[in-house]
């Protein structure tokens, strides 16, 4: 099942906690994983800063496609997420281009895969 947008957020923001505990990680793993500062999730305005927030949802729409066009879990959509390298991208990692402003490149990717393309 996957989880609905609006159970990661809490006061009008992406929640690291929630999505930390929904990934059952730590916050200052998400923050590593996102390339923001081990800080940015200890202060309201940081958690509330547009990187962070962008970030943060950035991540979720990935994992959400992920989990719905291949059927992983959670746990696994993160996995790949961090981990798998994608073809065409010298085989950088969803999370390298999320952190380096390329969630874009994430998308196109997964459409590709969607459409039979890529391997």
């Amino acid at each position: 099942m996957v989880m609905p947008f609006q159970a990661f957020i809490e006061d009008e923001m992406f929640s690291p906690t929630r999505v930390a505990d929904a990934l059952r990680t730590t916050r200052a793993e998400i923050a590593d994983t996102l390339g923001l500062g081990r800080d940015a999730f200890s202060r309201a305005s940081r958690i509330r800063a547009r990187k962070t927030q962008t970030r943060l949802r950035q991540m979720l729409e990935i994992l959400h496609r992920v989990k719905v066009e291949t059927g992983a879990g959670d746990l696994a959509a993160y996995a790949w997420f961090r981990e798998e390298p994608l073809a065409g991208f010298d085989d950088m990692t969803a999370d390298r281009l999320v952190r380096e402003g390329r969630a874009d490149y994430v998308h196109a990717y997964l459409s590709g895969v969607a459409a039979g393309g890529y391997a």
